[in-house]
């Protein structure tokens, strides 16, 4: 058990919430007094071990779930958003922050909300979506930030989806081989699908579903593991329906455009779970140590599709290595992230130039490593790669993208790309950041522009590779 304090207040207000306890009733199941509950889920108190046994014990609660700072990424973000020269000089301290998003998470999340609406509303750009607006003129949330931000919280992970894909992978025997044409048989015999290859008619096309003909037509030139994920994809449009209109309903999306978004996220996380089952994916990657090539051979799907499902294996009790993941385009903008470490991503701008995921482009294909400290002093292990994607032939169009996926030094002895490295030797890690306005490193020479939350000096007689003193 842990010797430090934990407060969970919010945590333990949204179990007697979900159980529809009043804090009376939850004071009698854990045996002990109303006022007591009133001051754990306040914060005044920390939860004792007696206590969090009692949870375990009568609420089939997780531990690591209740000792889990999950704070910590609403604090970067918080932090992030207070570096703006609006707020001026009344930055709030550490501390502050960290109750705030202790005891008042939905308040944090509703200011993270409302200074993405300001961002929207002062920026000039011609792009539609620094322009979009609500119903009263109001700068509002694109709905894929709406919909990131989802996934984002939920820790990436999907109980009632994943364990459905679980089950249906086992109904299917999808372990036996030849999963594409499992899958395809399943789909015929139980919904009467029958799925057809064509040259598309705009080479953009992934697939079309006709729900007259019962025909879905995939993209010709789509390898194996995407004619999976986009057959799996349309199946849990089907199949999981219910199960997903109640997960968006749940979730309060502000737009109509966002539900239909998050619809087609989950649906493309039942694909993910369904190409690659929890249990028997979580038993290969421990077994293979993490190899993501090996594990892209042994379950048929892309080294993206691997190190996007590493990046979710968060089931309560299951769990596999913490791993971050991103994909990145060309002009270094993030356009899929998550983070089951203390990692976070910057909500703004681009990414630290620092990050070996930029050198990815120039690696031909190959996994290149990096050993990386964040100015908060923790340290990970990053692997990155890139892919080019053709829908086409010399005309059609080419997707490049690059991806990183990583883990905390604590975890890196599990994965196989560690075996040759020294992780004790600081002088071996590059420092790196998350975004440069709000990256707290005084000694950068790659360094774009000067922390926001901080004071510069410069003297013209005196002139370094950055042209300014941090003060």
């Amino acid at each position: 058990m842990s010797k430090r304090k934990v407060f969970a207040g919010a945590k333990l207000r949204a179990l007697r919430t979900q159980n529809r306890l009043t804090q009376t009733q939850l004071a009698e199941r854990l045996e002990v007094s109303p006022s007591y509950v009133n001051q754990m889920e306040s914060n005044q108190r920390p939860i004792t071990a007696s206590v969090m046994l009692s949870l375990v014990e009568k609420f089939n609660l997780d531990l690591t779930d209740l000792l889990a700072d999950n704070a910590d990424r609403i604090v970067k973000d918080l932090r992030e958003v207070m570096a703006d020269p609006v707020f001026g000089d009344a930055i709030p301290g550490l501390q502050e922050l960290k109750s705030v998003a202790s005891t008042a998470p939905d308040t944090a999340q509703a200011l993270l909300r409302l200074y993405e609406a300001y961002r929207k509303g002062t920026e000039r750009l011609a792009s539609l979506d620094a322009a979009m607006t609500g119903p009263g003129g109001e700068p509002m949330k694109s709905p894929y930030e709406e919909v990131r931000d989802f996934f984002h919280y939920a820790n990436n992970y999907v109980d009632s989806l994943d364990r459905a894909a679980e089950a249906l992978a086992a109904e299917i025997g999808l372990e036996a081989g030849d999963p594409l044409d499992r899958l395809m048989a399943y789909v015929a015999e139980t919904h009467e699908i029958r799925i057809e290859t064509m040259a598309p008619r705009g080479a953009m096309l992934m697939r079309d579903f006709d729900r007259g003909t019962r025909v879905l037509r995939l993209n010709g030139r789509l390898e194996e593991p995407s004619r999976f994920f986009q057959i799996a994809a349309q199946l849990a449009l089907m199949e999981q329906k219910t199960a997903i209109d109640r997960i968006v309903e749940e979730a309060r999306f502000k737009t109509e455009e966002a539900r239909d978004i998050a619809r087609l996220g989950l649906a493309n996380y039942f694909a993910g779970a369904l190409s690659m089952p929890y249990g028997r994916f979580l038993n290969a990657a421990e077994a293979l140590r993490y190899d993501i090539e090996e594990l892209s051979q042994r379950f048929s799907a892309s080294l993206e599709q691997v190190g996007h499902r590493l990046s979710t294996l968060q089931r309560t009790g299951q769990r596999g290595v913490p791993f971050f993941f991103a994909r990145v385009d060309a002009a270094g903008t993030i356009t899929k992230r998550h983070s089951a470490t203390p990692l976070q991503f910057a909500r703004f701008g681009g990414a630290c130039p620092l990050w070996n995921v930029h050198r990815a482009f120039e690696a031909h294909g190959q996994i290149i490593r990096q050993r990386a400290e964040t100015p908060d002093g923790q340290r990970y292990l990053c692997l990155a790669w890139a892919q080019e994607k053709r829908l086409g032939g010399f005309r059609g169009p080419v997707r490049r993208y690059a991806y990183a996926l990583g883990c905390a030094v604590s975890d890196a002895d599990r994965l196989v790309y560690a075996e040759d490295l020294d992780l004790s030797s600081e002088a071996r890690f590059d420092p790196i950041g998350i975004s440069c306005r709000i990256c707290e490193r005084r000694d950068c020479a790659q360094r774009s522009v000067p922390p926001v939350a901080a004071r510069i000096e410069i003297t013209p007689d005196h002139r370094e590779i950055v042209p300014y003193t941090i003060v």
